[in-house]
C-alpha cells in the first residue's frame, strides 16, 4: 500500500507545482516571448480546464478502469508540459496550459478515487492525511522552485521539471497497483460533459476575466453568466436521462454528499483567497523579494501538515470523524480574522503565527470531507462523489480568487483616492492606482506618496481577509450539519 501511495502522491505532486511554479516564471516569460495582455492566460488556463474536467474523470475510470484512465490524465499532463517548455510564443504555451489543465485535473481526483476503492473508509484516514499533506507542501515548493529556476536556469524547466516525477509516478503505479477492470457496456454521457464543462467553462472566464478585460457590468458580464445558467440547466436535464450520468442526480439528495461539497467549495474559496493574497502584502508593503515571501508561508504549511497526518490517524484509530471539519472551518475562520488585522509594521512572527492557525484549520478539513462523501455513498457512486467535492473545491477556490480580487481592487482604489486627496498628492503620471503586479515600481514612489499606498493596501488586504471570514463559517455551518455516519469497515 505505501507504494501505491508513493505514486499517487508523486503524480499528485506533479500537478500542483507544475501549476504553482509558474507564477513566479511569468514575467521572464513574457520577456522572452512578449504578449504582456495575455499574461493571465498563462495561469488561469490550466485552473479553467482543470476544474472543469475533475468530474468527467471520475466517471471515465469508472467506465475505462481507474489504473488506464490515471496513467492517461498522467501522459497528457507530461506531453503537455514538455510542449509548454517547447512554446515559442504566448498563444501557444495557452494552448499546452489548456491541454495540462486536462490532465491535472484526472490527477486531482483520481488518486483519491484509486485510494477508496484500496482502502476502506475506516483504514482510509491515515493515507488521505499524507494526501493533503501534499496541497501545503506544492504551495511552497512551486513558488520557491519557480525562483530558483528563474534565477539558474531556462524558465523553460519551470515545465520540463515535471517531466522526471510523473515518469517515476508511471513507472511505480505501473508496477505495484493491481486493479480489476472491470469492462462495462455503457456510453459516456456526452451530453452532460458537454453541458457541465460548458457551464463550468463560461462560469470560469466570467470570474477571471471580469474587472480586468471587461467591466463586471457589462454585456460580456451578463452574456457568459446567462450561458453559464444555460448549460447547468442543461446538465441537469441530461444527467436525468443519461444511462451513465458524469454527477448522478441521486448524489445530490444525499445529504452528506451536498454538505460536504458546500463546505469544500467554502474551504476552496478560504484556501485560495489567502494563499493567492498573502505574497502581495509580503512583497509590496514588507518589501520581500518571492522566494522570502514564498518561505513565509512555511507556518501555514507546516500547520497544514501536522494537522492533515494527525487527524488522519485519529479519524483511523476512533472512527470519529465530524469533530475535524467543524473544529478545521472555525480555525480558518479565525486565522482570517486574526490576519484582517495586519498593519504595515505588524511583526513577521506574529504573521507567522497567524498563518499557522490557518494552515491547521485547512489541513483538518480538505481530507476528511472527502473521506465523509466517500463514505456516505455506495461503491458504485464512491467516484462521481470523490470528483464532485474536488470539482466543487476547485470551482470555490476559482469564485475566492475572483471576488477576493475585486474587493482588494475597488477597496485600495477608494482608500487610495480618499488618501491622496486628503493630503493633496496626485500620484505620478496621474494614475489612479500603483501597479500591483510591480513591487518595485511601488517602492520607488516618493516617500509620502509610498507611505499613503503602502497604508491603503494593507486596509485593502485587511478587507480582503475580513471578507474571508463568514465564508469559512458557511463552511463551519455546512459542517455541523453534517450527520456523523460511522466509518466502514467493508464495501457495499
Amino acid at each position: 500500500m505505501l507504494k501505491i501511495l508513493v505514486g499517487l502522491v508523486l503524480a499528485m505532486l506533479t500537478s500542483m507545482i507544475s501549476t504553482s511554479v509558474v507564477g513566479t516564471a511569468l514575467p521572464t516569460i513574457v520577456g522572452t516571448l512578449g504578449g504582456q495582455e495575455q499574461l493571465a492566460w498563462v495561469a488561469s488556463a490550466t485552473l479553467l480546464t482543470m476544474t472543469a474536467s475533475t468530474p468527467l474523470w471520475g466517471k471515465l475510470s469508472d467506465l475505462y478502469g481507474r489504473k488506464r484512465m490515471f496513467q492517461v490524465s498522467l501522459v497528457i499532463f507530461t506531453l503537455a508540459a514538455v510542449g509548454a517548455g517547447f512554446a515559442q510564443d504566448m498563444p501557444q504555451l495557452i494552448a499546452a496550459r489548456v491541454v495540462q489543465g486536462i490532465g491535472a485535473g484526472g490527477l486531482q481526483a483520481l488518486p483519491q478515487i484509486i485510494l477508496g476503492d484500496v482502502v476502506e473508509p475506516r483504514e482510509r484516514g491515515r493515507y488521505t492525511g499524507y494526501v493533503g499533506a501534499v496541497f501545503g507542501v506544492s504551495t511552497v515548493a512551486g513558488p520557491l522552485l519557480g525562483g530558483f529556476i528563474v534565477d539558474n536556469m531556462s524558465w523553460r524547466w519551470c515545465f520540463w521539471i515535471s517531466v522526471p516525477l510523473a515518469v517515476v509516478a508511471f513507472i511505480v503505479i505501473q508496477k505495484v497497483l493491481k486493479l480489476p477492470l472491470n469492462r462495462r457496456d455503457a456510453r459516456v454521457d456526452w451530453w452532460g460533459a458537454t453541458c457541465i464543462t460548458g457551464g463550468t467553462t463560461a462560469l470560469m472566464l466570467m470570474l477571471s476575466l471580469g474587472g480586468h478585460e471587461f467591466a463586471w457590468n457589462s454585456p460580456w458580464t451578463y452574456g457568459l453568466g446567462a450561458f453559464s445558467l444555460l448549460m447547468f440547466a442543461g446538465a441537469v436535464l441530461a444527467e436525468r436521462r443519461a444511462p451513465e450520468p458524469i454527477l448522478p442526480p441521486r448524489l445530490f439528495a444525499d445529504r452528506t454528499f451536498v454538505l460536504t461539497s458546500l463546505a469544500s467549495l467554502f474551504v476552496g474559496a478560504a484556501m485560495f483567497g489567502a494563499l493567492m493574497f498573502m505574497p502581495q502584502y509580503l512583497q509590496i508593503v514588507r518589501g520581500m523579494t518571492p522566494t522570502a515571501s514564498g518561505l513565509m508561508t512555511l507556518p501555514m504549511v507546516l500547520g497544514m501538515l501536522t494537522s492533515s497526518i494527525t487527524s488522519g490517524r485519529v479519524v483511523t484509530r476512533t472512527g470519529r470523524w465530524k469533530i475535524f471539519p467543524v473544529v478545521g472551518m472555525l480555525l480558518v475562520a479565525g486565522g482570517l480574522f486574526l490576519l484582517s488585522k495586519l498593519h504595515v509594521g505588524t511583526p513577521l512572527a506574529i504573521i507567522g503565527l497567524e498563518m499557522a492557525v490557518l494552515g491547521i484549520g485547512l489541513g483538518m478539513c480538505m481530507q476528511i470531507l472527502v473521506l465523509a462523501a466517500q463514505n456516505a455513498v455506495t461503491r458504485a457512486d464512491m467516484a462521481s462523489a470523490t470528483s464532485g467535492v474536488a470539482f466543487f473545491r476547485s470551482l470555490g477556490g476559482a469564485v475566492g480568487v475572483a471576488a477576493f480580487g475585486a474587493i482588494l481592487s475597488n477597496r485600495l482604489s477608494g482608500e487610495l483616492a480618499e488618501r491622496l486627496a486628503a493630503a493633496r498628492i496626485p500620484l505620478p503620471g496621474g494614475q489612479a492606482t500603483p501597479d500591483l503586479g510591480a513591487p518595485d515600481a511601488i517602492r520607488s514612489l516618493p516617500g509620502p506618496v509610498l507611505e499613503i499606498v503602502l497604508d491603503a493596501f494593507t486596509r485593502a488586504m485587511d478587507t480582503v481577509f475580513l471578507v474571508g471570514v463568514p465564508v469559512a463559517l458557511l463552511g463551519a455551518a455546512a459542517a455541523i450539519a453534517l450527520k456523523e455516519l460511522p466509518l466502514r469497515s467493508s464495501s457495499r
